[in-house]
């Protein structure tokens, strides 16, 4: 069945990230877990919350700093969080809009408070961008701001149920393959992307 719909994930896929300049930042800031911190079980539950809204940035970093042998200010903590957060390749935002212009497109992004604000004061100092991402999609969401994030399916749901898309007509376009596993088992076609191949060569059969 023909596309119709296109749902982006934004790290990894429009915006360039590198998880492991956070864990190095974390660790040359003294993190007593060091490389392990992201890979120990209550981290992830830890990310989980945060990505969904349901605590806040203080509470995020209060967790964070009980890590640390030592002092650490929000600021320190801010900074090393959001290292991994790399910035837009060059005609990433162009091919969007040429895309926007033949489908309905939407955007879906696991994202938390403080990366949030990071990346919407870099897009209003580098592109002008007063709204974000909006003008390049239908719509955008954000998990912390839906109480809900992917790999769920409640989330996915949301989004099709209040656009009324079609699955079979949707592709869904991400980095993870726990989030594609998901969206493919609910009859979404989807693109399983390695960060390291550029948009373009993403999209150029639908352009």
């Amino acid at each position: 069945m023909a596309i119709k719909n296109i749902i982006f994930d934004y790290g990894g896929v429009i915006f360039d990230i590198d998880h492991g300049k956070t864990s190095k930042a974390f660790e040359e800031l003294g993190l007593k877990d060091g490389p392990e911190f992201f890979g120990h079980g209550g981290q992830v539950l830890l990310f989980d919350e945060f990505e969904r809204g349901a605590i806040s940035a203080a509470e995020f970093r209060a967790r964070i700093r009980a890590h640390f042998d030592k002092p650490v200010t929000d600021k320190e903590i801010d900074d090393a969080w959001s290292r991994m957060l790399i910035g837009i390749p060059e005609g990433n935002l162009e091919l969007l809009m040429k895309i926007k212009a033949k489908y309905r497109t939407f955007l879906l992004s696991n994202n938390n408070a403080l990366h949030y604000i990071w990346i919407m004061k870099y897009l209003e100092r580098e592109f002008q961008l007063e709204e974000g991402m909006r003008p390049f999609f239908e719509k955008d969401y954000y998990s912390h701001q839906l109480g809900m994030r992917k790999p769920r399916k409640e989330i996915f749901q949301f989004v099709l149920d209040l656009h009324r898309l079609d699955p079979a007509e949707t592709l869904f376009i991400d980095d993870s393959s726990q989030h594609i596993e998901t969206a493919e088992k609910m009859g979404i076609q989807v693109y399983l992307k390695d960060p390291k191949k550029p948009l373009a060569k993403v999209l150029d059969p639908y352009l």
